[in-house]
């Protein structure tokens, strides 16, 4: 077997693992505030400000150290990049497990280590598809990673919200389940065939280069707008998940973590049917239709708003055991994954394959950047919210606004065949 067909496997597979062990740790950490507030250790407000700084704790890394992981896949192989993501994963969650003895603070010191190895590990995941397979096989390696990325993203956070519930006064055992997950994806990526270095690349350059670059990738019409694209699409992602917590206890009256984290799952099914849409509907560029699913995306954000005030969309219901599901809210979040799904990964593929293959690295550190700043801007959206007494039903229906505005800014012109895309310059 080459190198090529050994590492795509096994970067899927350790992708999974890896995703899966974030959002389970995050619905440990987060899956705790529902039982302080039922406890009556938590006002609603405290729940949505400690949910939305948690969740922003894997975000901060990929602002602050976005140029040192370009700098480091650039030189570096990327499957080492893949490995240190994943041990410094590993460190993080067993720190989270100091929490039992000395305090919830070191939750929030392992979650950060955590997100540490995740900038690390981000750009390596995204950069290595070009180096292992040919380019026509870029949209759909890219959906397959986006798809089984937003498999582990469900998987993870419903067990973890089952942990969190099963578990409650037996954390440690969720933390060792963890340790073991992370495990398993190191030793996938110890298991890859070395990709290629370049040591060449020297780091009193890198700051000023990354920087370069960014500009460069700013000022490029085409690569600028599709960043645009993929940081709309991460606040949406991360302002939806932050809001299913409190949006869902209160306003659909859901009765513990697990059925919250369902409502993950609904979403999640739209946007890999979404992604495979994608791979299968667009060739590598073609990105005219990309507004027209924004759109579609903002205008089902603001149905869910409405959810709270019109009766209809609450029935009817399917009572599965102890499960309630209420099937028009159902409808309504699966048809958003998928608007988003045919949304994000054209504008993910002709990113990678319009950019400079020398400084891909650089350039996917630039998208995990502006990814990251998205989500950011989203956290904050969630806490200003908070702040100005907005419900978590109000926080759908301006993250609808933010959606459509942003959209009909996002007009992505044709490739020209002869100008040179100022993102490329050495």
């Amino acid at each position: 077997m080459d190198s090529a067909r050994r590492n795509y496997p096994l970067l899927l597979l350790s992708q999974f693992l890896s995703a899966w062990g974030d959002n389970a740790l995050l619905a440990v950490i987060v899956g705790q505030l529902t039982y302080l507030q039922r406890a009556g250790a938590l006002s609603e407000e405290q729940l949505r400000t400690h949910n939305t700084v948690y969740t922003s704790l894997l975000f901060i890394p990929f602002i602050l150290l976005a140029p040192a992981a370009g700098y480091f896949n650039d030189r570096h192989p990327k499957t080492t990049g893949l490995a240190w993501g994943n041990a410094l994963k590993l460190l993080g969650t067993m720190v989270c497990a100091l929490s039992i003895r000395f305090g919830p603070v070191w939750q929030g010191i392992g979650y950060l280590v955590v997100g540490i190895g995740a900038c690390a590990y981000g750009p390596a995941k995204y950069g290595i598809l070009p180096e292992i397979l040919p380019r026509e096989r870029l949209v759909r390696a890219n959906g397959m990673v986006e798809l089984l990325t937003l498999v582990a993203i469900l998987g993870g956070a419903i067990a973890g919200s089952v942990m969190a519930d099963v578990w409650k006064d037996a954390v440690g055992r969720s933390y060792v389940a963890l340790v073991a997950i992370y495990l398993a994806s190191l030793a996938l990526n110890l298991g890859m065939h070395r990709t290629p270095a370049n040591p060449g690349i020297r780091w009193n350059a890198n700051l000023s280069a990354f920087r370069d670059h960014a500009m460069g990738l700013a000022k490029a019409p085409r690569l600028s707008r599709m960043l645009l694209g993929t940081g709309l699409f991460w606040v949406c992602g991360a302002a939806m998940k932050i809001n299913f917590q409190p949006w869902g206890l209160k306003v659909l009256q859901l009765p513990d973590n697990t059925q919250i984290a369902l409502l993950g799952l609904w979403l999640s099914v739209g946007v890999m049917v979404g992604s495979l849409l994608a791979g299968r509907w667009f060739p590598v560029g073609h990105l005219h239709r990309t507004r027209l699913f924004g759109f579609t995306l903002a205008g089902l954000l603001a149905l869910l708003f409405s959810v709270e005030h019109l009766g209809f969309w609450r029935q009817p219901t399917l009572q599965a055991g102890a499960l309630r599901l209420v099937l028009p809210v159902l409808g309504l979040l699966i048809g958003a994954g998928v608007a988003a799904g045919c949304f994000l990964i054209p504008l993910n593929a002709a990113l990678q394959a319009e950019s400079d293959p020398d400084k891909l690295g650089k350039t996917i550190a630039v998208q995990n950047l502006v990814d990251n700043l998205g989500m950011v801007a989203a956290s904050l959206l969630c806490l200003g919210s908070v702040q100005a007494g907005i419900s978590a039903s109000g926080v759908f229906l301006v993250l609808a606004a933010v959606t459509a505005g942003t959209v009909a800014l996002l007009r992505i012109p044709e490739p020209s065949p002869t100008t040179p895309n100022p993102g490329d310059r050495r």
